[in-house]
Formats: C-alpha cells, structure tokens, sequence
C-alpha cells in the first residue's frame, strides 16, 4: 500500500509537531506494510527526493508566504504526479493551499485528513476560507484526529463526528538518541538534577509569558529549550522582571534535547490557548517519565496529562495558578517521582508509535477495502 502525505513543511527543512508526527506516521505504518513517501514545499527545494529515514521527501518550490500559508505554483502539477501513483492520499490539516490543490488537481484516491488544530488566530481569514475548508472536509473520507478532547471541543469537528476517528499521536522512544555522559554531566553542571524544563518553538500561544509572571519572585529554576518569533520579546520580558532563575538555552539537537529531559524534575507546558491542540513536546516528557504541569484549554494537552495522576492541570493564563502547581512539586519531589511513573506508564499504554502506527495502517486498509475498484 502506497501513502501519499502532504503538508506545507517537513524534514529536513522544518522540524515541529505536525512535522514529528507525519515522520512517526511514516515509520511506524512501515511495519504494517505501508510505504509513505511526503510532499511538501521548500525555499531551496532538491530535484531528487529527499530520503528520510525509510521513506522518500519530494520538494515543490515555496514561491510565497501569505499569512503563514505557502504557496507554490509547481506543488499542483508535482502533487498530480505522485497521487496518481498512491492508494491513499493523506492531508494534514490545517494549509488552506492545500484545499486549493486539492480540488485543482481532481485526483480521485481515498483520502484522509488528520485535522492538528483549529485555526485559532486568523480570524477574519476564516470567515474567507470557511466555505472551501468545508468543502474540503466534506469531501474526506475520514478525518483523523488525536484526542477525544479536541473532538468534543472543536465547532469545525462537531459537523464531521460521523467520520471522524480518534487515533493519538505516538512516539518512538527508540528514534531518539542516547545522551552519553559527556552531555549528562555538562547540564548537569549547569543546572543540576532538579529543574523545571519547557520545550518548544516560542510562539504566541505557548504561554510563555505567563511562566515568566509566575516564577518571579521565587527561586523555581526554569530551563526554556527553543527559540522562535517571540524570543527577543520574552528575553526582555525576564530581564524586567529579574528573573535569574530562568535560562533561556536556545535551539538545541536532540542528544542534548534528551539529556535534559533525563534531567529535569517536571515539564513546565504553559499554553494558553487551543492552537496548542495537542503537544508533543508535553508527550516527550511523559516518555522520559516526568510529572508534568499544564493548562486545561480542552485540547490534547489534558489527555496527556490527568489532573492529579500524571501531573498538574491549573487554569489558562493564570500565573498563580501556575506558580502554586510549580511549588507544590517542588516541594514534593516524592510526588514528582510518582506522577512522573504514571506519566510514563500512560505513554506506554496509550502514546506509542507502534499503536499509532497499527490504527492508522488499520484504517488506510478500511478506507481500500469500501473504494471503488
């Protein structure tokens, strides 16, 4: 069985959460007898696909950004080549672009759209896009989504509950490096072994802002791994506040990435609003098998992390909230330790590549089985 996946960005240009699940996707079905090769689009596109892992990444010239949706001129006569030869085409919602290429190029395969996020932010553009974005989810064959939280709350998905499955997210626990010693002991060095840890592109709705609030006047250690629109704002924002118990450590690769999640005492997951509609970066601490603390904004975050099992769940944008959920592990590292255990216990029974992998190879072969020949 041949899978086509198409999104606006991907490995090895961009790395992300929607970028991190298409790959988990695309490795963990191999086993199941699917092979998934990516289309997507680049500023500096290669002619020959690009290999990744197991499966092949074919790059269609970016020719402009408008309101963080690429556009591109050869993706509608590349994306008609290669969903001729696919069984399945599987969209990643949302790129609204990609509607637009969809019905350009009238390809007739079953498809699938995995719909990662409401559009939250723009607006006035979704009232111009709303007419085709329901289009093109009518015209799906099944949509797939990562929680049953996002389901409940999404107005766009409640129109679509007769076709709409719920298949979590997975990682690999064996796709991420080892941090050798050398690694372990330099941030060791640097921050010791009790420490709150954030993860993630520094954008609008990571919360990151209220992190700050919430730590200041303490001495919570808070080590912040990424970099992104919002990183000179936030830096400023520290420093006004005087918060020398924050770190900000910038981009990191992923050895290093991993020994601080080995480190680390808790994650810190802040967003605020449902743009975060999932976060793997969230679920990469539950794999390491740490307690975790985040906001209840009816997403996905809440099906990673349960209120007082897993971690701490405090209201959105409430930096109080937040600095007596930080306290309270802080000073109860034994109920770190435990949350932190069931963490980990519920990634293994729920948040599995190979799970992942298993349903969504099982759905592509529904989807074959009801075509039309």
């Amino acid at each position: 069985m041949r899978v086509l996946h198409f999104f606006k960005t991907y490995l090895p240009d961009s790395m992300g959460g929607i970028e991190q699940v298409i790959y988990q996707l695309c490795q963990s079905t191999l086993a199941y007898g699917v092979q998934s090769e990516v289309l997507t689009l680049s500023e500096h596109p290669e002619a020959s696909p690009v290999h990744v892992a197991d499966h092949l990444v074919h790059q269609a010239k970016l020719d402009l950004q408008l309101a963080s949706t690429g556009l591109s001129i050869s993706v509608i006569r590349r994306f008609r080549e290669l969903a001729s030869q696919a069984d399945i085409i599987h969209y990643h919602f949302p790129w609204p672009y990609m509607d637009v290429v969809h019905f350009l190029a009238q390809v007739r395969k079953p498809t699938v759209v995995t719909y990662h996020s409401d559009i939250v932010r723009q607006k006035h553009l979704l009232r111009l896009y709303s007419p085709l974005m329901h289009r093109f989810l009518r015209q799906a064959d099944r949509i797939v989504v990562a929680s049953p939280n996002y389901l409940a709350t999404s107005p766009v998905l409640h129109r679509y509950k007769d076709k709409t499955v719920v298949i979590p997210y997975g990682l690999d626990m064996n796709s991420y490096p080892q941090a050798d010693e050398s690694r372990l002991a330099y941030w060791s060095q640097r921050f010791g072994s009790r420490f709150f840890l954030f993860v993630g592109v520094m954008r609008y709705y990571k919360g990151l802002h209220i992190l700050l609030e919430a730590v200041q006047g303490t001495t919570l250690p808070v080590v912040i791994v990424g970099a992104g629109p919002l990183e000179d704002e936030l830096k400023a924002q520290a420093q006004r506040l005087k918060l020398d118990n924050v770190h900000f450590v910038g981009r990191l690769g992923d050895e290093d990435k991993v020994a601080l999640l080995q480190l680390c005492s808790s994650i810190v997951f802040p967003s605020h609003l449902r743009s975060e509609a999932f976060g793997i970066s969230l679920l990469e601490g539950a794999m390491f098998g740490k307690p975790m603390i985040s906001s209840e904004i009816g997403t996905g975050t809440s099906y990673i992390n349960i209120h007082n099992e897993t971690g701490l769940v405090v209201p959105p944008s409430d930096p109080k909230a937040l600095r007596a959920a930080m306290q309270n592990l802080w000073a109860s590292p034994e109920l770190g330790l435990q949350m932190g255990a069931r963490a980990a216990a519920r990634y293994r029974s729920h948040f599995t590549s190979e799970q992942m992998g298993l349903q969504m190879a099982h759905l592509y072969r529904q989807l074959l089985a009801n075509s039309p020949a």
